[in-house]
């Protein structure tokens, strides 16, 4: 998920009347968090079902609950806001089938409906995103949205499998790779005015191919295809800690120090998840148990939700044009998730202790809720006071809106 959210509403006003109608449209608040909506409801579920999970009391609402919690999660929620993002940055109405369908598609996974209604919607939600980053490849031919485009390949293909497959278990690979590359293709749009090395972009192209091609692997190969795809995966890792600038801004202060931080932490988790899936495949034929719990939320929590953390300051206010100001207290969830899940990957999965496990998981989810809790407050608070502040009608200047499509317009907003 990128910070650096294109607005396209400039681009529209010489389209023509409908054209200008739809980027209208599509600049009101409340319509972009209308499709959010749908993906912090199946957070919510998807926390929930972790309390199934866990084997502690949850509270009675929808159906298939503990089967649907990896999907819901991974999809419901995460898939729906980078769809949400990357459509915003598209700009155009067709694009927000994306987030529509993968949001919908998560709550019809606990809804009365038959399973494969989610399933299906979920795919179809999958192919729309792909939809999406095709144009956004032909506007702008960078390799960031290349291996953006083999994210969502990986999507489509553990989606289209669990159509087929009851058991998720077997396609984490697959989500993983979605969420990985998808992660640093927009890492690598932000750090490219600091890459000087020519073989950089090549590097991280060809990683990713392999890191596509090695989730499929371990699904048809499982023991040399866990190994190959943890050291891929290992490789990643490398380069995301070489090249990114979270490693110089870690130095700074405020929200780049924040953001580095959280990245920083998240490129751990993603090197804990390499060790695991390598060392699994050395010792057995399938991930299951303890290192099951280990991989997934190594690489789902650890790194994806930390991500999501470290960027929201940034993107939230740019997909929903709502401000969402920096306090140090959001340091205190992201604290909690990482010493949570060192908790419970360190101890409780090592030791294969339940009660342990139960207790970090317990925190996992309150770190997650306080996080969403302190970043909606600090949201409406920040609009609060933004009304009460605005000047009165006829003291306004415009807005200027950069364009987007220039090299030098996308190098300015890679520099935020």
């Amino acid at each position: 998920m990128s910070p650096a959210v294109a607005d396209n509403s400039a681009r529209t006003t010489h389209a023509g009347p409908a054209a200008s109608r739809s980027a209208r449209l599509l600049n009101r608040t409340g319509v972009r968090l209308l499709f959010l909506v749908p993906g912090g409801l199946a957070l919510l579920t998807g926390l929930n079902a972790a309390l199934v999970l866990l084997g502690l009391p949850h509270v009675p609402v929808g159906r298939n609950l503990a089967a649907s919690h990896g999907m819901l999660m991974v999809f419901g929620f995460i898939g729906t806001v980078i769809a949400l993002e990357r459509s915003v940055a598209l700009g155009r109405l067709a694009g927000f089938a994306a987030p529509a369908l993968l949001g919908l598609g998560g709550l019809a996974l606990v809804s009365p409906l038959p399973q494969q209604v989610g399933k299906g919607l979920l795919f179809c939600g999958c192919v729309a995103l792909a939809g999406v980053y095709l144009p956004l490849w032909k506007r702008q031919r960078e390799v960031a949205v290349l291996i953006q485009i083999l994210g969502a390949v990986a999507g489509i293909a553990a989606t289209m499998l669990w159509l087929r497959i009851p058991d998720t278990a077997p396609l984490i690979p697959l989500l993983a790779v979605f969420v990985v590359l998808t992660i640093a293709g927009e890492r690598l749009e932000l750090a490219r005015i600091h890459i000087h090395s020519p073989v950089a972009e090549p590097l991280l192209t060809g990683l990713s191919t392999l890191l596509l091609a090695s989730g499929v692997g371990a699904l048809l190969w499982p023991r040399h295809g866990l190994v190959f795809f943890g050291a891929v995966l290992g490789a990643i890792v490398v380069w995301l800690a070489v090249y990114d600038v979270a490693r110089h801004t870690i130095r700074s202060t405020g929200l780049p120090r924040y953001i580095a931080g959280c990245l920083l932490a998240g490129y751990g988790w993603l090197a804990v998840a390499a060790v695991i899936s390598t060392t699994a495949g050395i010792q057995a034929e399938a991930i299951t148990g303890s290192a099951y719990d280990a991989l997934t939320h190594a690489v789902f929590l650890g790194f994806t939700m930390s991500m999501i953390m470290a960027h929201a300051p940034v993107i939230l206010p740019a997909v929903l044009r709502h401000p969402l100001p920096y306090r140090p207290i959001l340091v205190l969830p992201a604290t909690l998730l990482h010493a949570s899940l060192c908790l419970r990957i360190f101890v409780a999965d090592v030791l294969d202790d339940g009660p342990t496990r139960q207790f970090a998981g317990v925190v996992n989810i309150a770190a997650v809720v306080l996080f969403a809790a302190l970043a909606a407050g600090l949201a409406a608070s920040a609009r609060q006071r933004a009304g009460r502040a605005a000047p009165a009608p006829g003291n306004t200047l415009p807005i200027l809106r950069p364009q987007t499509q220039g090299p030098a317009a996308r190098k300015d907003r890679r520099t935020r």
